[in-house]
């Protein structure tokens, strides 16, 4: 299957430190599977804009006017990692036979490429590039990280275990997920959906080359909730557990007031009904919270806005498939 075109997609924002070493590196990586007759001279390296504020884009435009292999999708605004990425990897299945998404700060292992490609020659329709462990994260990152992982699984998302979106997809896999239409987006679970063939290809996960992480604490939480709420109903039958825990705890209550009142005590009951109140409020306050996730997800969805616009693209119009 020698010839096949490939293109890298990367998500930019703010990224005008990295942008220079990693477009650099990218290139030599290309090139050198193009003289092994791995893929097509045709092949590109696809760099997303996603509404950065500082001169990603500029830098964008000047790697496209020194080499066609480099190519710019500039977003109308910022929509978010999740939305520049099916921007660009939509863009990128018109005229790709396989798609490489990888994050811009050179933390992928970028030499695993080449083994993501063997294994789209070999028939495989997605790869998915998995960390082969933790131990250059925090305790705190590495603990939260993988309890999110169990957390989704036993929630009954169908999810790879320690894999980002650093994977390959084949055009017919990237068909596949172009029939998902909804907004609210989280690819880690929706690609293995997709099904057709898969492999996983380890690798170790680096220190970012340069510039600052774009995924604070906030940003992580959010996406671990999007994650959550969009693959899995279960948290909404929590509130069935806790009603029934409540009632319990308040049959207790009724039996302790009960045997109390016959051991002749009199002591006040503020505290035991405070408690009650507090409980019973803060549970209510909780599923609601739930319930409100999910009516906003269906509000969002009902509204069919499109997911990205984009301003531009910088491109040869030579290899469309």
């Amino acid at each position: 299957m020698a010839g096949n075109i490939l293109w890298l997609v990367i998500p930019c924002y703010n990224e005008e430190e990295v942008l220079p070493e990693t477009s650099s590196r990218l290139k030599v990586i290309i090139n050198s599977m193009i003289e092994a007759g791995k893929i097509s001279s045709e092949s590109k390296i696809a760099f997303v804009n996603d509404g950065s504020k500082d001169s990603t884009w500029s830098i964008i435009q000047r790697l496209h006017d020194e080499d066609p292999m480099y190519v710019g999708i500039n977003l109308a605004r910022n929509r978010g990692h999740q939305n520049a990425l099916v921007a660009g990897l939509m863009t990128a299945k018109e005229y790709a036979d396989a798609v490489i998404s990888m994050d811009a700060d050179l933390q992928d292992d970028i030499g695993v490429v080449e083994k993501m490609v063997d294994d789209f020659i070999a028939g495989k329709d997605i790869v998915y590039g998995v960390r082969s462990s933790r131990k250059k994260d925090t305790f705190f990152k590495r603990a939260t990280a993988e309890g999110y992982y169990k957390v989704l699984k036993a929630l009954g998302v169908d999810i790879v275990f320690n894999h980002a979106d650093y994977r390959l997809m084949s055009k017919r896999a990237l068909d596949g997920m172009e029939q998902f239409g909804e907004v609210n987006l989280f690819l880690r679970g929706i690609v293995p959906q997709i099904g057709y063939p898969s492999s996983i290809v380890e690798y170790e996960r680096s220190e970012r080359f340069a510039g600052e992480s774009k995924y604070p604490l906030k940003k992580m939480l959010s996406f671990a909730m999007e994650g959550i709420t969009s693959f899995s109903v279960k948290p909404l039958s929590i509130g069935v557990t806790l009603g029934f825990i409540s009632l319990l705890v308040c049959l207790g209550m009724i039996i302790y007031c009960i045997v109390q009142k016959c051991l002749g005590n009199t002591t006040p009951g503020w505290a035991s009904l405070g408690v009650s109140i507090w409980g019973v409020g803060a549970l209510q306050l909780f599923m609601l919270g739930i319930i409100g996730e999910y009516l906003g997800k269906v509000y969002m969805e009902t509204k069919h806005r499109p997911r990205y616009i984009i301003e531009s693209v910088l491109i040869e119009e030579n290899n469309r498939k």
